[in-house]
């Protein structure tokens, strides 16, 4: 199933407490649970101002469903063509 990186503009997020992060996070987990199991939220990446996360999702609909379910931005959703890393630099 294809990747997806969320970026959602949440103004001051690197200052977030620890409460609102586990409410963010409480949301999210309700709405996947209630969209089952086509899509999966890996991890996210707090900055100053946005939070960038990773899903598995069969498209970029299901995607913006479960951040409208779950009160959350997604101002841009961006699927994942390929990953890259220091490996990559390997011969083959």
């Amino acid at each position: 199933m294809p990747k997806f990186v969320i970026e959602r503009e949440i103004p001051n997020a690197g200052e977030m407490t620890a409460e609102e992060l586990r409410e963010a996070s409480r949301k999210s987990l309700e709405a996947l649970e209630n969209l089952g199991p086509k899509i999966q939220w890996l991890h996210s990446w707090v900055t100053d101002n946005k939070v960038y996360c990773i899903y598995i999702a069969p498209d970029a609909e299901t995607v913006c469903e479960h951040a409208k379910m779950a009160n959350l931005p997604a101002d841009r959703v961006s699927a994942v063509r390929r990953m890259l890393d220091p490996t990559s630099a390997e011969a083959v």
